[in-house]
């Protein structure tokens, strides 16, 4: 009741947050909802279906508790404390909105399920997904409510873990208003090009020859071996992981050869922030990377048996690290607000400013781009046989 009432007086712009991730939920659910029809008449395929679906639920998990990290009802405040609201009740409050609102769009998805499948006013649209979603076959409650839990509980759990209370370690408080103070550089970066570089080796080794547990690839309607998605899973991680030290990388670079004040300001920026906007900026290289190669795969001559599920789960995925990226980098201003407040009463001009906030844009981009391009590329390359 208390997450409702804090609900009800939020700001809009963090109820649109929130309803965003009741409408990304909503896809997931409607995903899984039409696993589950197809389970139904194809017993033997569903789990193949399945497992593209954790896909669209990893991301709209990371984007939910993206939202939740800038929540301003889950921030200390002084005062709170004493009336019963500690760092742990928050985290409590913070993984119980996130199951709200991801129950909100299951519950949707499940409406519009049962609407399509003329379980509540008739079949619609001629009755044209009928058959995708077995509207000629009761559909398995116990399943289907089973399946509806499953982001919730995933969103509320990470919700949890992400925000509960610790201690900071003194190399991760930083303040880039104070040079004397870098932060420490992440130590993800070896691991993740190891990841990255494994991926791809077991990909291109998995990928010979025929046979074996296949599932449809772009371009290979007859299938591919199922260690081509484990090759994929790897090299994503291997990006996610790689992402604040490539972001750490970013600054230093920007400060090489006697910087001036804009390029010194940008550096010690993204120093600060690597961790902070790094992992959201390496999810979307590996989406980006995985995009780059379904393009090229499509090329290809012959069937491509995908449908619109296909294009809603990449709709999903693509919407959702966009859309945590873009909650990360405001997060990341919240948390540089009183020093560029302070900045602005020394007088330093709005232009510097805006400069420095270019300069890191364009460093980000310099330093992602090239490896997100030619990870894509390599990926695509072993299917091409």
């Amino acid at each position: 009741m208390l997450a409702l009432r804090l609900a009800r007086g939020t700001h809009p712009l963090v109820l649109l947050r929130r309803l965003l991730v009741s409408a990304a939920s909503a896809g997931v659910a409607f995903l899984l909802l039409c696993t589950l029809g197809y389970a139904v008449d194809h017993p033997s395929g569903a789990l193949l279906r399945l497992m593209w679906c954790v896909v669209p639920l990893a991301t709209t998990v990371h984007f939910a508790v993206a939202v939740a990290r800038t929540d301003p009802s889950t921030r200390p405040r002084a005062g709170l404390s004493a009336v019963g609201l500690g760092p742990a009740r928050l985290t409590a409050i913070a993984a119980a909105s996130t199951a709200v609102a991801c129950t909100l769009g299951s519950v949707v998805a499940l409406l519009v399920y049962l609407h399509l499948r003329g379980d509540i006013t008739g079949l619609p649209f001629d009755g044209t997904a009928a058959g995708l979603l077995a509207a000629d076959r009761p559909m398995p409650l116990p399943g289907a409510l089973t399946l509806l839990t499953v982001l919730p509980v995933s969103a509320s759990a990470a919700a949890g873990l992400a925000l509960r209370p610790r201690t900071r370690r003194p190399a991760e408080v930083s303040d880039p208003a104070h040079p004397e103070e870098p932060a420490a550089a992440p130590s993800g970066l070896p691991w993740g090009v190891t990841l990255v570089v494994a991926g791809l080796a077991v990909e291109t080794y998995l990928s010979r020859g025929a046979g074996g547990s296949a599932f449809p690839t772009p371009g290979h309607p007859q299938g591919s071996r199922a260690g081509v998605l484990a090759g994929w899973a790897l090299t994503a991680l291997g990006l996610a992981v790689a992402g604040p030290g490539l972001a750490h990388f970013s600054g230093r670079l920007l400060q090489l050869a006697r910087p001036g004040a804009a390029r010194l300001l940008a550096g010690r920026v993204l120093m600060a922030e690597a961790r902070r906007i790094g992992r959201p900026l390496g999810v979307v290289s590996a989406v980006a990377s995985g995009a780059i190669a379904a393009a090229a795969l499509y090329g290809r001559p012959g069937p491509h048996p995908f449908g619109p599920l296909t294009g809603l789960g990449a709709t999903l995925v693509i919407s959702c690290t966009v859309a945590t990226l873009l909650t990360a980098t405001l997060e990341s201003r919240h948390a540089r607000a009183k020093t560029t407040a302070a900045l602005l009463s020394l007088g330093t001009p709005t232009t510097l400013l805006r400069a420095a906030a270019s300069l890191r844009a364009l460093a980000l981009l310099a330093v992602f781009a090239p490896p997100t391009v030619a990870i894509g590329e390599l990926a695509a390359l072993p299917l091409w046989n």
